[in-house]
């Protein structure tokens, strides 16, 4: 069998392939078919070896009868795969993809960075890390209204309140949900108070982001006003509230001074002058008993208690039982008028205003008295004879028929609520 010395007799022996001498970022090691002196011959073999970080095509290559090496054996740096770049950011090596090379990742405004910040490649060709994600982490941002006091309207305890709503801001990818109010919405009207009210809006992520805004609404007062004695006082609105009005009344028997109405203007001051509640002035300088009777139209009701002398037995017991009852005649708004004795020698008498002897008499005609007998006739404020009796009465019958009059109804609602009351 012929060998490779045989058939190659030429060139066994002679320096052939460019000598290997030194590999960069590497080393070699050679060896002759035969053990030539030459380490390039023909059928030389060299084995190569590469730093960490380095590869070769072949680790060991042979010179060829071409005389060229079998491959390239040149130790070139390691490479790892192309980095993905990662959604929403990047990133930044040091040396692209080549060994050592150290990578920092980041993310776009808005988003933040899950997993590891960087990675290097390896002499494997292995990435130390996988690429990480950009998460929308940062919460939306939203300004809500910068709102000044509101005052109420006149006559209101409310105030309309109007807004521009809030529109947020995200950061990352700018999608977001609807603004979602807590609290009433813009131009509502608001009671007077502090009302907290907060907007809240979310991004495609969930993140979360709100603000939180108040309004408050005042309510321009004047002072307090108060029922004038015997009299009372009716108020709209919240009663001493920017124009609120007031309007006053005086019970039976007291004529009203000054404003019957005040309102509360703007400066916080009532218009109008204080009101006065002062008892009736009662002229019995008048020539007719009708005259008379007119100053009470209205305002009293009138209780005429006549007799033929002071010293009758009826006249006497009746007056002594209404002496103990005259908070509750004022209640139910009654004067008492006497008429005693006969004319010209009559006395007629208001508590302790006397009546002439011809308008007592007048009285009595008017009303179809008896001089000769004690009688009492009830007239109502309208002027109309509602009751008569021929004989006395107690105080409790003569007001339980008084506080069945229809007017006598509403006067008991307004006394309620003023507190006015009698106790015995």
């Amino acid at each position: 069998m012929l060998d490779y010395e045989d058939i190659f007799p030429a060139v066994i022996g002679t320096p052939w392939c460019a000598p290997i001498k030194y590999v960069k970022h590497g080393s070699v090691s050679c060896s002759a078919p035969t053990g030539q002196q030459h380490k390039n011959v023909m059928g030389t073999r060299c084995k190569i070896r590469c730093k960490q970080g380095y590869e070769t095509q072949s680790s060991e290559v042979v010179c060829m009868a071409s005389r060229r090496w079998s491959s390239n054996y040149a130790c070139q740096e390691v490479r790892c795969p192309k980095l993905n770049m990662p959604v929403n950011g990047g990133y930044k090596c040091s040396d692209g993809s080549y060994f050592n090379s150290r990578c920092e990742f980041f993310c776009a405004p808005g988003f933040g960075l899950k997993g590891q910040k960087t990675t290097t490649c390896q002499h494997n060709k292995a990435w130390s890390a996988g690429v990480p994600t950009c998460v929308d982490m940062d919460p939306p941002k939203i300004k809500c209204p910068n709102l000044k006091d509101k005052w109420a309207e006149p006559g209101k305890l409310t105030a309309r309140v109007t807004w521009d709503t809030p529109e947020g801001v995200d950061t990352a990818d700018g999608i977001l949900t609807d603004v979602v109010l807590k609290g009433k919405p813009s131009k509502s009207n608001f009671p007077e108070g502090l009302h907290k009210l907060s907007y809240t809006v979310f991004d495609r992520a969930g993140n979360k982001g709100s603000c939180r805004f108040t309004v408050r609404v005042r309510v321009r007062r004047c002072s307090q006003l108060f029922a004038p004695d015997n009299g009372y006082m009716n108020c709209d609105s919240d009663g001493d509230n920017y124009g609120a009005t007031c309007s006053f009344k005086c019970t039976g028997g007291h004529e009203l001074s000054g404003s019957a109405a005040r309102v509360c203007q703007y400066g916080l001051t009532w218009s109008g002058t204080e009101t006065k509640c002062s008892p009736m002035n009662i002229n019995v300088g008048v020539r007719t008993a009708a005259a008379l009777l007119d100053q009470f139209y209205e305002k009293r009701r009138l209780l005429i208690i006549s007799a033929p002398t002071a010293a009758n037995h009826n006249y006497r017991f009746q007056m002594t039982n209404l002496q103990h009852a005259q908070c509750g005649l004022d209640l139910r708004h009654v004067t008492v008028i006497e008429v005693v004795g006969t004319y010209p020698a009559q006395i007629g008498r208001i508590r302790h205003t006397v009546l002439p002897p011809g308008l007592a008499l007048q009285l009595r005609l008017l009303l179809r008295i008896s001089q000769r007998s004690f009688q009492m006739v009830l007239v109502d404020k309208q002027g109309t004879d509602k009751q008569r009796y021929p004989f006395p009465i107690t105080a409790a019958e003569l007001f339980t028929t008084i506080d069945t009059f229809p007017l006598r109804k509403d006067e008991m609602v307004l006394q309620q609520e003023a507190g006015q009351t009698c106790h015995s």
